[in-house]
This record gives structure tokens, C-alpha cells and sequence, in this order.
């Protein structure tokens, strides 16, 4: 019989990958944060003068340098996410449907539906993350020509109110992401919960299609939480403790960020090894 300990471990891994993805996430993106601070510092320090368009230039290119890091490290944090920590939960996931059946490990493998489930799944999640970073890139251009011109009209029209280091931040907040209800979140809070609704969403990918393609199952039991619907939180359909078809939970691995939603087999069929093709 599988034990409880070795279930814990499974969770236990996939919350090490959530963290360490969030982890990974934020600190690539402070290099934005970071340079935006840079940058309306030293064009504070800029006064009248001489130096005055040169020093811009400066402060100017070392943003676009960083922006630059910026997009590479964070591109970077990506593909490693996609390619290799969303797999690395789709098979723990499909692991733990074999542990809660009482199958040994080795009865599983990357066959063909496996490995086009998880493209499918992973190909929308590089999607969004790559958009979320896109938009990240024009916001911080869009800072960076607001603050230059707010420097410039300083130093070439004397105008000492022009430049508000304050009020461009504000305006230019490179350290959250915007949904799109323009609510405004800090940069860990949306990762947590991007990386969480697509680690579990992977992995309850991998348990049905698991409860599939190895254990012959074409329904599964839904285990979640007592008030939480099947399509959203909100949703009448109750979730707990029903019983879906293979497609209905492979449409509906997870309900809304942080779902604990997790699913056991279903043998209705005589031959509950009888693998499909």
C-alpha cells in the first residue's frame, strides 16, 4: 500500500517548485524595480549645466542596459519553467494518481498523449508568462521616456517642478503587474499565484490523463474543497466528491488560483490495468 508520507512527499515537491519559481520570478524582475530607482536617482542629481544632457544620456542608457538584463533574465526564469519545472509536476502528478490506485511507478512513461497533454498545457502557460513580461518591457520604456522628458524640461526650461521622482513612480509602478481590471498587485503576489493555478493545473493534467492512459479509468473522483464549484469557486456544481469524465476534468484541473483541487481514480470498467492505445 502507498503510505501517507510518500503522498506528502509528492505535494511536498510541487510546492518546492512553486516557491522556487516564484523565487526565480522576482528576483528577475527587481532588476527592473531596481534600475527604475537608479535612474530617478540620478537624474535627481542632475542640475543645469553643461554635463546636464550628457549625464541623461548616461543614466538613459544604463536603464535601457538593464531593461535589457532585465528581459533576458526573466525570459530566462521562463523557458526554465515551461520546459522543464511544468513536465517535472505533470509527472508527479501522474505519479501520485499511480500511488493513490496502488500501481508501481514503472507502469508509467511519456507516451504520446502524455507528452501532447503537456505541450498543450505549458504551450498557453509560456504564452501568458511571455505576455506578462512583454508588457513589463513597454511599461518600462514608457517610464523611461516619461522620466526623460520630465529631466529634459528641467535642465532646457528651467522648470524645477517638471521632474517628481515621486509622482513618475507612481505613475510607472515597475514593481507590480496590472490585471486586467487595472488593479495593480505587487510583482511575488501575482507570481504566487500565477505559478501556483499553473503547477497544479499541470499536475491534475498529468493525474487524469494518468487515470486514462494507464489505469484505464473514464471517470474520476474530485476531491476538493467542501464549498468550491467545479468551474469557479462560486460555481452551484459542487466539486467534493464527485464523480467527472475523463474530458470534464481534464477541461477543469483546477477551479481558480490556490484550488486544492485533486482527483483519485475511478475503475468502472472489469479490467482496471486494461491501459488504452
Amino acid at each position: 500500500m502507498t503510505t501517507p508520507t510518500r503522498r506528502r512527499t509528492l505535494r511536498a515537491r510541487l510546492l518546492d517548485f512553486i516557491r522556487g519559481g516564484v523565487s526565480r520570478l522576482t528576483s528577475a524582475w527587481r532588476i527592473l524595480a531596481d534600475a527604475q530607482n537608479r535612474l530617478l536617482a540620478a537624474l535627481a542629481s542632475i542640475r543645469p549645466g553643461r554635463a546636464a544632457s550628457a549625464r541623461i544620456r548616461a543614466a538613459v542608457l544604463a536603464f535601457q542596459q538593464a531593461l535589457a538584463a532585465f528581459s533576458r533574465d526573466t525570459g530566462a526564469v521562463i523557458e526554465r519553467w515551461v520546459a522543464t519545472d511544468l513536465p517535472t509536476a505533470y509527472r508527479d502528478g501522474s505519479l501520485a494518481m499511480l500511488d493513490r490506485a496502488d500501481r508501481p511507478h514503472r507502469s508509467w512513461s511519456w507516451t504520446r498523449r502524455h507528452q501532447s497533454t503537456v505541450t498543450t498545457v505549458t504551450a498557453q502557460y509560456y504564452a501568458d508568462l511571455m505576455g506578462r513580461l512583454q508588457e513589463a518591457i513597454r511599461r518600462g520604456q514608457a517610464f523611461l521616456r516619461a522620466a526623460q522628458d520630465a529631466a529634459r524640461a528641467r535642465i532646457t526650461q528651467f522648470d524645477a517642478g517638471s521632474f517628481d521622482p515621486d509622482a513618475l513612480r507612481q505613475q510607472h509602478p515597475l514593481d507590480t503587474v496590472i490585471y486586467v481590471n487595472d488593479a495593480r498587485h505587487p510583482v511575488e503576489t501575482w507570481a504566487g499565484a500565477a505559478l501556483s493555478w499553473q503547477a497544479v493545473t499541470t499536475a491534475n493534467a498529468g493525474a487524469v490523463t494518468t487515470a486514462y492512459e494507464q489505469l484505464g479509468c473514464t471517470r474520476v473522483q474530485v476531491r476538493d474543497g467542501s464549498d468550491c464549484g467545479w468551474t469557479s469557486h462560486q460555481d452551484s456544481d459542487l466539486a467534493d466528491g464527485t464523480y467527472r469524465s475523463i474530458d470534464d476534468a481534464l477541461a477543469h484541473p483546477t477551479a481558480h488560483a490556490h484550488c486544492i483541487r485533486e482527483f483519485l481514480p475511478h475503475f468502472d470498467r472489469p479490467n482496471p490495468l486494461g491501459a488504452l492505445a
